[in-house]
């Protein structure tokens, strides 16, 4: 999608950080559950498995469709 363009990983950057954030905060979570934080470690990382599970569908279908539209 980027490739034709001159400032194309600014845009890759920008498109990226909403994928990004959850992770992160939940990975935060995560850790802080695993050494002892005050939510039970099931929780954060339940949700950290299924955002992974999303994104790599999200992930392959937009491959799918990037690459058709380079025909």
């Amino acid at each position: 999608m980027t490739a034709g363009i001159r400032r194309g990983g600014v845009l890759i950057a920008i498109m990226a950080l909403p994928l990004m954030i959850p992770v992160l905060i939940f990975g935060v979570a995560t850790c802080n559950a695993a050494t002892g934080g005050t939510i039970p470690f099931a929780t954060p990382f339940a949700i950290l498995c299924a955002l992974t599970l999303i994104f790599a569908v999200i992930g392959v279908i937009g491959a799918a469709a990037g690459l058709r539209q380079s025909d």
